[in-house]
């Protein structure tokens, strides 16, 4: 994964910290970042430019947008060994994972509007992309083997296959790759992961409309003067209350910003918030108790009042937890964003060492002034999310009183009962989910029996290749990663001496024989190490060793004959041995003895067998028969009653 830097989107300006899991990340990479004959300087101009042109784009999209915590926002980033310059960013979604999936449809708008850049998109848990359409991958793909590999290009989804760039492809490789144009037809995806995705896309812009509900609500004045001016704020304002902790239920003990001196005595008005769905159930699932200080709560007999009070003490303590939390952590009001924009154009060679105050000085400061006020007025909201305390102080200051909300007709609240009745609809999606899991297993097993062919292919299949496999298969060399065939072997011969063993082995064997018949005469008279044989035993004639051989054969062959292991193996004459009447014992024997094993019929019977206990299901002998690239026809129907 491209390595990605927390965005000043952050909860503190200035400060570093981490991105939680609930985050998707996201960068763009244009196409003149490898233009040689561009000079740093004009690089830069254009990334800026690219910016506030894409910002203007997506402007009628995110201007009513309500996001969870932080809006959409782009970030010029400067290249490094591994990535090109880019725009780039990352949005916490939270609970609401429709703000990851309007994210994906701004980036695709993006890619269709803008084709000569490529798109970077993935979430804490990898290629989310991927994971929605796994149905339809190619086999080849996994988590493993796709870092750097998906991108979003000309409103199409990529993913660069292994030889177009073998290994494991660094950022910069795969979008310069992508930029040259090369293999554009081998990287685009299958069409089966593009519907998917299009489909998953479909409900946009529509689904922004739909996922936003409006209500009714009862909050002190200094609240609906935020929500009046600053609308976006009310994300701000859940964020606070739903992950509060102790230190911040302190603040809502006091309210010391929205109630002030007038405490209980603070008058409530009547305002429509516009909130996510998300948002409107994070605050009705949860049970809070007003703080002391709060004003009253119409009683409970008077349903719509009491709720839509309730649901406004819970926004008021949520603007006071998140204002002082942020007012606390935060040094607002120290340095500026000009200055620290300043400082970055600086740091990263936008200069080029010129002096200030000279001509060229003057004219790139002047671009980047012009740059500034585009980007700030578009990204408004989001440096407002990221800085809230100053602009709430300004709208507190607002010469405004509860006589200027009174007197609105104000529209009924929106239906709830989808919060209470998402029944159909999680069926719905389950249905749906089904439906793509059945088709695949259809296909799975049309693709089986297409390549089982006729007759399941058991005319066709040669029984011999089992064992040829199985023979290829133990010549090669095993390693970690299990038995492979090396590039160039280039083994020696074993240097093995069969006399020279034989000696030793009989030399062995009779030595413990003596020591066997001389049990009883002491160990320590004229006895040497174990290991001292005599030199004289070392020479050994033919006569003697042939000897040793038979005696050696007969009394392993005496072993055998008490057990059934004879007849488990298939001889040459195609039977196993039996026992006829009239055959003497001696017979038999010699009939074992000189009717050789075939091997090869042994191993194939087993395997058959081995393979049929298993009744077509998963089992040593099929996962074997297959990583020697053998698959066996299933049994007959009349093979398996």
């Amino acid at each position: 994964m491209a390595e990605h830097h927390p965005s000043t989107t952050s909860i503190c300006p200035g400060k570093s910290s981490v991105p939680s899991n609930d985050t998707v990340f996201f960068s763009i990479y244009p196409d003149f970042a490898f233009n040689l004959y561009i000079i740093p300087t004009t690089r830069t101009n254009q990334l800026h430019f690219l910016h506030t042109e894409i910002l203007r784009f997506l402007s009628p999209y995110t201007s009513s947008y309500i996001y969870q915590h932080h809006p959409f926002s782009l970030t010029p980033t400067p290249s490094t060994p591994t990535t090109p310059p880019s725009l780039s960013g990352h949005l916490r979604y939270g609970d609401n994972i429709d703000d990851e999936w309007f994210v994906v449809f701004l980036l695709f708008q993006i890619s269709h509007k803008f084709p000569d850049v490529s798109i970077q998109v993935y979430d804490s848990d990898g290629e989310f992309l991927l994971i929605e359409s796994a149905y339809h991958l190619p086999k080849w793909v996994n988590p493993d083997s796709v870092p750097n590999r998906v991108f979003i290009r000309g409103g199409l989804l990529h993913i660069i296959p292994n030889s177009l760039l073998p290994g494991t492809p660094s950022v910069f490789d795969s979008v310069r790759l992508l930029s040259s144009g090369v293999g554009s037809e081998q990287s685009r995806a299958p069409e089966g992961v593009q519907k998917q995705l299009e489909s998953r896309l479909r409900e946009y812009p529509g689904r922004i409309e739909k996922n936003v509900h409006k209500v009714r609500v009862r909050v002190p004045v200094s609240v609906a003067k935020v929500l009046k001016h600053e609308g976006c704020l009310i994300s701000l304002a859940v964020e606070g209350f739903y992950d509060r902790d102790i230190d911040t239920m302190k603040y809502a003990g006091k309210m010391e910003r929205f109630l002030g001196e007038r405490g209980s005595a603070e008058e409530l008005v009547r305002v429509v918030v516009r909130m996510s769905r998300a948002m409107y159930a994070q605050l009705m699932q949860q049970t809070f108790t007003a703080p002391k200080c709060y004003p009253a709560l119409p009683p409970r007999s008077d349903v719509e009042g009491y709720k839509e009070a309730e649901l406004g003490m819970k926004i008021a303590c949520g603007f006071e937890m998140i204002y002082q939390l942020k007012k606390t952590q935060c040094m607002e009001g120290k340095g500026s964003s000009w200055d620290a924009f300043m400082q970055s154009l600086e740091r990263n060679g936008h200069f080029e060492g010129l002096l200030p105050g000279s001509y060229l000085y003057k004219r790139l400061k002047l671009n980047a002034e012009l740059y500034y006020k585009d980007s700030s007025l578009l990204e408004r909201e989001s440096a407002m999310l990221s800085a809230p305390v100053q602009r709430i102080d300004e709208i507190l200051a607002l010469p405004e009183s509860a006589d200027d909300f009174k007197d609105q007709e104000l529209p009924p609240s929106d239906d709830d009962s989808w919060l209470y009745g998402g029944e159909d609809e999680l069926n719905a999606v389950l249905q749906e989910r089904q439906k793509e899991m059945e088709l695949y297993n259809s296909k799975r097993k049309q693709k089986s029996k297409e390549q089982d062919g006729p007759s399941n292919g058991s005319d066709n299949f040669d029984l011999k290749d089992i064992s040829k496999s199985m023979q290829a298969f133990v010549t090669k060399v095993a390693s970690y990663e299990g038995a492979e065939v090396p590039e160039d072997r280039n083994l020696k011969g074993v240097d093995f001496d069969v006399d020279l063993f034989m000696k030793d082995m009989e030399s062995f064997v009779r030595r413990q024989g003596n020591e066997d018949t001389g049990r009883d005469v002491d160990i320590g008279e004229g006895s040497s190490s174990d290991m001292e044989f005599d030199e004289s035993e070392d020479e050994i004639s033919d006569e003697e060793g042939a000897a040793f051989m038979h005696s050696y054969s007969d009394a392993l062959n005496e072993e055998l004959k008490g057990t059934t292991l004879s007849n488990t193996f298939v001889r040459a004459n195609g039977e196993s041995v039996k026992k006829d009447e009239g055959t003497s014992t001696a017979t038999e024997s010699m009939e074992e003895e000189f009717t050789p094993v075939d091997v090869d019929f042994n191993l194939v019977k087993n395997f058959l067998d081995s393979f049929s206990s298993q009744d077509g299901l998963p089992g040593p002998a099929s996962n074997l028969l297959g990583l020697m690239g053998l698959q066996l026809p299933p049994d007959a129907p009349s093979k398996r009653k």
